[in-house]
């Protein structure tokens, strides 16, 4: 089951011009920076509410934030979903007719397990599952 919106990602050309300006839009300051070698970027926190910021910029030409930005430009990238089990909800996604990006969870950033619904398969939206490692 998805027990509540965990963050929304936004694809950002450079971390450290967006970072100001997040934090002057949100009113807060970003706690956390972090790489993710497996998805080819570095990524940039901020709580909001209960819901976290994820800014995702692209550490090499061939990452799918760099794909996603030379197609559409700077802008929402995903929305990820919380859950308690990666494994089963992957199990029921799959079953509810969902394809996923991959087959096994993955450490993803800021101490989460995550995996992808394929946005063919959810009506045009990225969506991720992560569950807390």
């Amino acid at each position: 089951m998805l027990t509540q919106i965990d963050h929304i990602g936004i694809a950002v050309k450079n971390l450290d011009t967006a970072i100001p300006l997040y934090e002057k839009l949100l009113g807060c300051v970003c706690y956390k920076k972090e790489t993710v070698p497996t998805e080819g970027v570095t990524t940039a926190f901020f709580k909001c509410g209960e819901t976290k910021i994820e800014l995702l910029a692209a550490t090499g030409s061939d990452s799918a934030i760099a794909r996603f930005i030379e197609k559409r430009g700077e802008g929402i990238h995903h929305i990820a979903f919380r859950t308690d089990n990666i494994n089963s909800e992957m199990l029921r996604i799959i079953k509810e007719g969902f394809k996923l990006i991959h087959s096994e969870p993955m450490e993803g950033a800021d101490n989460m397990m995550i995996n992808f619904i394929h946005p063919k398969s959810a009506g045009g939206v990225l969506v991720e599952l992560c569950m807390e490692k």
